[in-house]
């Protein structure tokens, strides 16, 4: 079992950076896949990153590529996403979410926990 709580959400002009952190409980921590959705209003909820357990490995949306970096630190049971270059598209509840199965994925149906989510919104 793994709880998660986002933090680090905000309001921030387009152009501008925040940094989101994920706090995770559960000494199972360094075994999942962590990623990084957002939903915005009338949207469906869509992947933003993942990063394999040990860090060694990322991956990105298109839309996101080149602006946010997704990390981890297995010692504090975190997980971050940097985001640089915002836009008011990237306006959204950003979610983060542990995948505990071999295969990581980028749908949100293959991961077992989720945080209830921080805000970001980017002003243009």
């Amino acid at each position: 079992q793994v709880q998660l709580v986002e933090s680090g959400g905000g309001l921030v002009q387009a152009g501008g950076s925040l940094k989101l952190s994920c706090a995770a409980s559960g000494r199972t921590f360094s075994r999942y896949t962590m990623g990084w959705f957002r939903q915005a209003p009338g949207k469906e909820r869509e992947f933003v990153a993942r990063i394999t357990w040990s860090g060694s490995t990322t991956y990105y949306a298109d839309s996101v590529k080149g602006r946010f970096t997704i990390s981890r630190d297995n010692a504090k049971n975190t997980v971050y996403l940097q985001m640089n270059s915002l836009k008011p598209e990237d306006t959204a509840v950003y979610y983060c979410a542990a995948d505990a199965s071999v295969f990581p994925s980028s749908s949100p149906g293959g991961y077992d926990y989720w945080g209830p989510g921080t805000q970001v919104t980017v002003s243009s």
